[in-house]
């Protein structure tokens, strides 16, 4: 769990400190902070699914509540992966065509 919170807190540095570098591309703000913050939950949700993999791994979960755990992750990683994609495709429309 603690590198899952490292994970963000990193991501959220990143997104804090590369922000200026960024909006010389001419996208909004907001849709920057967006992408920053799709891209940190995506990462945090991989953590979460590697750390109930260990945990199944460990036996801390039995083989059917593994299943529905990973399933749920899963599905919310995809999602994820949907939005962030979603918002490269409007911050791609927003960028001045050089």
């Amino acid at each position: 769990m603690e590198y899952v919170l490292s994970l963000i807190v990193l991501a959220a540095a990143v997104a804090v400190v590369a922000s200026p570098l960024r909006r010389g591309r001419g996208t909004e703000p907001a849709l920057e902070a967006e992408l920053a913050s799709l891209a940190a939950a995506k990462e945090a949700k991989y953590g979460e699914i590697r750390d109930a993999e260990l945990d199944f791994q460990t036996g801390k979960l039995s083989d059917a509540d593994y299943r529905a755990v990973d399933h749920a992750l899963r599905a919310e990683a995809i999602e994820l992966m949907r939005r962030l994609d979603a918002a490269r495709e409007a911050a791609a429309r927003e960028r001045p065509h050089a």
